[in-house]
C-alpha cells in the first residue's frame, strides 16, 4: 500500500474516532495486508501524539483460539493505549462510543523495559512492578463489528476505553499468585455471566505480554518501563448498552467496575 493511501486511511480512522461516525470496512475497499494495517495504526498513533495525546501502554487482542479461528489467523493483534483511552471507575457515556463491548483483562505495569526478540513469560514477570484488574471497552470504528483482522489492526485492535481497578498493584511474586489459575467472575447488572481463569489468555497472561514484546521488535518498538500492558480478555466480549453495570472480580487482584449511561 502506498504512502498516500496509508495517510488517507489513518485520517479516516482518526476522524471516525473523533466523530463516532463508523467507517466502511477497509477490507471491502482495498487489497490490504496485515503489514499495511499496522502501518495505518502506527500513523494514527503519530497523529495523536502530534495533537498532545500520550502513550500510556499497549493492548493485546484476539488472544483466544476461538477468535483467532473465527478470523482465520494464528496469532493475536495489538494496539497502543493513549491517554484519551483511559477512563475512571464510575460511569461512562454511550455518546463517547459507537458499539461498545466489555472485556475483563489482567493489566501489567512494567518497571523495566522489555525488548524482543527472545522475551519469555519469565522475563515479563521479572520486569513487572505489579498487576491490576482492568476492563477494556472495545469499540470498532467499523459498522456492525463485521471486521476482518486487517480492519481490527488498522483500528488499533478496536480499542475504546480502559478502566483500571483502584486497589493498587499486586506483586506477581505474591505467594500463591499464579496468573494461570487466577479466577475471574464477570457480572452484568448483578448477575454472573462468565467465569474464567488466567490460562484462557494464551495459557498465561504473561505469555501474551511476551508475544507482544517479540512482535513489536519487528517494528523496533519496545515495551517501556512505566507503561501498562493489558494482556487480552479472559472471556468473550460482552455487549453492553445504556443502564448496564459491569463488574470483573479477579481473585486476589480485586475488582473493577463501570456503569454505562446515556
Amino acid at each position: 500500500m502506498d504512502e498516500a493511501t496509508i495517510e488517507m486511511l489513518a485520517n479516516e480512522v482518526l476522524n471516525a474516532e473523533d466523530t463516532r461516525e463508523p467507517l466502511k470496512l477497509f477490507t471491502e475497499r482495498f487489497d490490504i495486508t496485515i503489514q499495511d494495517s499496522y502501518q495505518i495504526h502506527l500513523r494514527v498513533v503519530e497523529k495523536k501524539k502530534a495533537r498532545g495525546e500520550r502513550i500510556i501502554g499497549k493492548k493485546i487482542g484476539l488472544t483466544s483460539k476461538a477468535m483467532q479461528e473465527l478470523l482465520g489467523i494464528d496469532e493475536p493483534d495489538y494496539g497502543f493505549i493513549m491517554s484519551t483511552n483511559i477512563a475512571g471507575e464510575g460511569t461512562i457515556s454511550m455518546k463517547e462510543l459507537i458499539e461498545p463491548k466489555a472485556e475483563p483483562e489482567v493489566a501489567f505495569v512494567l518497571m523495566d523495559d522489555l525488548q524482543g526478540p527472545g522475551v519469555t513469560a519469565a522475563h515479563v514477570l521479572a520486569a513487572t512492578a505489579g498487576v491490576l484488574p482492568s476492563i477494556e471497552i472495545i469499540d470498532s470504528r467499523f459498522a456492525g463489528w463485521g471486521i476482518k483482522i486487517q480492519d481490527s489492526i488498522a483500528d488499533g485492535a478496536s480499542i475504546g476505553r480502559v478502566i483500571f481497578g483502584a486497589g493498587g498493584l499486586t506483586d506477581v511474586s505474591t505467594p500463591g499468585l499464579d496468573l494461570r489459575y487466577l479466577g475471574l467472575v464477570l457480572e452484568k447488572n448483578g448477575e454472573v455471566v462468565e467465569t474464567a481463569a488466567g490460562a484462557a489468555v494464551l495459557g498465561n497472561p504473561a505469555e501474551s505480554v511476551a508475544w507482544l514484546a517479540n512482535k513489536l521488535s519487528e517494528y523496533d518498538i519496545i515495551l517501556k518501563a512505566g507503561e501498562v500492558v493489558i494482556s487480552g480478555s479472559l472471556t468473550k466480549a460482552l455487549p453492553v448498552q445504556a443502564g448496564d453495570h459491569v463488574r470483573a472480580t479477579f481473585g486476589q487482584l480485586g475488582s473493577v467496575s463501570i456503569k454505562f449511561v446515556e
